[in-house]
């Protein structure tokens, strides 16, 4: 089933830039409130760049080790490539089933330093040990580091398989660029399922005014958790009840958590009778970065990650106990405050002038994880589980219905 590493590689990079056909939630229509960046992305905020390395190959059931592979890297680096000065960070965790590494020394020192890499919950290791070996090729002189790696849970990829490989993580790092991200079923994100659709991959920036200091939020998020989906709160999973997680092969099927999913229907999905979330979602998690330009010292960091929870509660998020919700957030401000020498002199965001950049966040997440659920299309992975993307004619609809859209 597996090709060699250097055609795989190839046929993934392709598959990550022709992957986006489908509208963003704004490119539809949808209101949602406050100005974006000009990309609408986080990298609207200078400097942040983003890789992603994307791996689908096979189908049918699953064969440990062997496939089907739904997974990838997608990489974040917080300043321009070879500029290694670190930045402040902080981090929070609303419910911890679920894995970040280094991060004891971002909540020790108040420094992320180096890139961010998002993937599948049993590739950490790989993906880790990669960005190391990454960034002493890239020129990092270091004496030891902690690289920052997040997960979640690759249900429709053969997750115990180990298929991504350190040349991956490299493919991600080296594909890092500012500019447009591509988002759905790409990088860390193709395996996934959010709220009882495609999940993945997706962003959003906002933009405050020259009064509010013109300064830049943007949010990254790998989606993959259960939740009762609300749009500007309109209650969308309890109107698209037909197009429910399914199978396509006959049971039982080769994961004892799976035999729970029903089988598909000739017409679309597994059916949803009251649009709630089935036992099967309750592993999924999702990791929700924040980058800005904002002069932010890392405890006030920190009450911006704590925000990530509002946005997500207003999709419907109950951030259940086996839900890996993980928040990052970084300020590219105050270049070299980390440096060893002298005393370095810091400028700060007044506390009394922050309240714009929490609503920013809060913004921001709730329109990246539909962003992330809109361009996801519908996929078949391991154990034929079927996923269907999030369909925007349908969403459209149900907002005219509940007389949110204009």
């Amino acid at each position: 089933m597996r090709a060699g590493l250097g055609l795989l590689l190839a046929m993934t990079i392709a598959i990550t830039v022709n992957a986006q056909t489908r509208p963003r939630g704004r490119a539809l229509g949808i209101p949602f409130p406050g100005k974006s960046g000009p990309l609408n992305a986080i990298t609207d905020v200078p400097g942040v760049a983003v890789g992603q390395i994307t791996l689908i190959e096979g189908e049918g059931k699953l064969v440990p080790g062997k496939g089907p592979v739904r997974t990838g890297v997608t990489a974040i680096l917080p300043r321009p490539r070879g500029n290694w000065d670190p930045v402040f960070a902080a981090t929070f965790n609303q419910n911890g089933n679920g894995d970040m590494t280094g991060i004891n020394w971002i909540k020790e020192s108040g420094f992320l330093e180096g890139p961010i890499l998002l993937t599948g919950t049993h590739s950490v290791g790989t993906v880790r040990d990669a960005a190391i070996q990454w960034q002493l090729k890239n020129g990092r002189d270091f004496v030891f580091t902690y690289p920052i790696v997040a997960e979640t849970f690759d249900f429709l990829n053969d997750a115990n398989g180990e298929h991504v490989k350190p040349v991956h993580a490299f493919a991600a790092l080296d594909s890092a660029k500012p500019g447009p991200v591509e988002e759905g079923a790409v990088g860390g994100g193709t395996g996934m399922g959010c709220n009882g659709f495609k999940g993945g991959i997706g962003t959003s920036s906002r933009v405050l005014t020259m009064e509010q200091g013109g300064y830049t939020i943007g949010v990254l998020v790998q989606c993959n958790y259960g939740g009762d989906l609300r749009i500007l709160g309109v209650p969308i999973r309890s109107e698209i009840t037909d197009l429910g997680t399914c199978t396509v092969l006959p049971p039982p099927l080769s994961r004892p958590w799976t035999r729970g999913i029903p089988a598909c229907s000739k017409t679309g999905g597994g059916a949803r009778d009251d649009g709630s979330v089935a036992e099967h979602e309750g592993r999924g998690s999702i990791i929700v970065l924040v980058a800005t330009d904002a002069p932010l010292l890392p405890h006030q960091l920190e009450r911006i990650a704590r925000r990530v929870s509002l946005g997500l509660g207003r999709l419907g998020s109950f951030a259940g106990n086996s839900s890996g919700d993980l928040f990052l957030a970084f300020s590219t401000a105050n270049a070299g405050a980390a440096k060893s020498e002298g005393t370095p002199a810091l400028v700060m965001l007044p506390n009394d002038r922050i309240d714009p950049l929490f609503r920013a966040t809060i913004e921001a997440t709730e329109e990246a994880v539909v962003n992330a659920m809109l361009a996801a299309q519908t996929m078949t992975g391991a154990d034929g589980i079927r996923v269907f993307g999030l369909p925007g004619d349908r969403v459209m609809q149900t907002l005219r219905k509940y007389n949110r859209m204009k």
